[in-house]
């Protein structure tokens, strides 16, 4: 059996129970783990076997940050700059279990890995393999309708994907609500190594939320990736745990969540502290531009103009401080502030608790949609272009879905050679890719500044400007 390349989030996939691999594979798998032992540098540049591929690609991860669009669609209702950051990060927290976390649904048993090998007998497509590694320029497009059962002001959030560079593998997204004036823009890439029994992941990049407010002013938080620590692999049941700090910074307040695993705070898994505070200073309302290409400077000019930690609508009481506790894959509670005692968040059913009650948030799948064709943005699979992430991986995800691994393996082959060549071309003729949506700058202004106030390492990150040119109509 021919090995596949593997890169970015690919090295996740490390160990699995002996009874999960397919007889036939055991010889293939055996000699990675053992390549793994042996190995010091980035994992993203080793080869896997091609039987643990999952039939999707890593361009539709990003689908993650709005698995519940009511919550984020929420964040647009609250009436001051408190209630704000509390929504935002509600948000945040809802949106982890999805990402780093998978149910294996006809088992009933969390499956807490990246990668999981579907057990006998249970279909592929029930568990989480190894996603594909997208190819540069691959796109992925959807959107999440307003659902009959909510409120019909909820309006449409739409998701833009573009996988942006290759080598090293970054993914750059947009999530955009317009009906509620909310716009995540951000990108991911992943930088892995080996330590003491340990896969350590670090995430690169960050995302930036921009809320418009009724009055025209926009506020922005700054959102920062926790890194990810895989143990277990030796034990043939590795798991995923969060670890570090993330912080979301804008609109007058600091979020930092701390990420803790088994033996911390609680002794539980997936556990997490999160203090939510007034911003000690100000941030600075203006950011030097001159660095960046004229075409862009109006751009970050009307993004620094937003007073984006002002109290633009001021709250009736006096700023407080919150500490929330639990887990994040499951329940988590106000432990100190003026809310103490009051549940936080609840994705364990996939319902979540508001802090004045229930809601009926369930996770919604994200639609996929069309952006080729006539550009609508509403067709089906025959209106996606040849870079759209399920028309390019159709017959390899065909293959991994009928456990044809053979026929997988030589598309991915395919795919990946077409893709050497247009590299190779293109040093010939001394051109590059032209990204379609984004544009990549090499400071992002709004980092710097809201930065700042936490005393972000590094001070500076670049960042990948959206076009505005979605073909997905809301």
């Amino acid at each position: 059996m021919s090995s596949t390349e593997v890169a970015g989030e690919a090295s996740l996939v490390l160990a699995v129970p002996n009874d999960a691999v397919p007889a036939s594979q055991r010889g293939s798998w055996t000699s990675f783990l053992k390549s793994i032992a042996s190995f010091s540098g980035d994992l993203s540049s080793l080869t896997a076997p091609p039987f643990i591929l999952s039939p999707v690609s890593l361009t539709e991860f990003p689908a993650y940050w709005c698995e519940h669009p009511d919550i984020f669609a929420a964040i647009a209702d609250a009436k001051d700059d408190e209630s704000r950051a509390l929504a935002v990060l509600r948000w945040f927290i809802s949106t982890l279990k999805g990402q780093y976390t998978s149910r294996n649904e006809s088992m009933g048993s969390e499956k807490k890995s990246v990668i999981n090998f579907p057990p006998r007998n249970v279909p592929t497509h029930l568990t989480r393999n190894r996603p594909l590694n997208p190819v540069l320029g691959e796109l992925f497009y959807g959107k999440w309708p307003a659902t009959s059962t909510s409120s019909s002001s909820q309006g449409t959030t739409t998701l833009l994907v573009e996988q942006v560079s290759h080598h090293p593998p970054i993914t750059a997204y947009v999530i955009e609500n317009k009906t509620k004036g909310l716009r995540l823009i951000g990108h991911n890439a992943q930088k892995t190594s080996f330590s003491a029994g340990s896969i350590i992941v670090k995430q690169i990049g960050h995302a930036i939320l921009t809320v418009s407010l009724p009055n025209n002013t926009k506020v922005e938080y700054l959102i920062t990736l926790p890194r990810l620590r895989i143990d277990g692999l030796w034990y043939g049941s590795p798991y995923i745990e969060l670890t570090d700090t993330s912080y979301i910074v804008g609109g007058g307040y600091v979020s930092t969540i701390e990420f803790k695993g088994k033996g911390y705070f609680s002794g539980k898994s997936h556990s997490f502290k999160a203090v939510v505070s007034p911003s000690s200073s100000a941030s600075s309302s203006s950011s030097s531009a001159s660095s960046t290409p004229s075409s862009y400077t109006s751009y970050f000019s009307s993004n620094n103009n937003n007073n984006s930690n002002s109290n633009s609508t001021p709250s009736n009481s006096t700023p407080t401080t919150h500490t929330i506790d639990g887990t994040w894959h499951t329940t988590s509670s106000y432990t100190s502030g003026k809310f103490r005692g009051r549940p936080f968040h609840d994705v364990s059913s996939d319902h979540h608790h508001h802090h004045h009650g229930k809601t009926g948030s369930k996770k919604v799948e994200v639609t996929a949609v069309g952006g080729g064709g006539g550009g609508d943005g509403d067709g089906g699979g025959e209106e996606m272009g040849e870079f759209e992430t399920r028309r390019l991986w159709r017959d390899v995800a065909r293959g991994i879905r009928e456990g044809d691994f053979e026929s997988a393996s030589r598309e991915k082959g395919r795919i990946e050679n077409e893709q050497r060549q247009r590299r190779k071309d293109e040093q010939a003729a001394g051109t590059t890719w032209a990204l379609k949506h984004f544009v990549r700058v090499e400071s992002d202004p709004v980092y710097e500044r809201l930065g700042k106030l936490i005393k972000i390492v590094p001070p500076t990150e670049d960042t990948y400007v959206f076009q505005d040119n979605s073909p997905v109509k809301p």
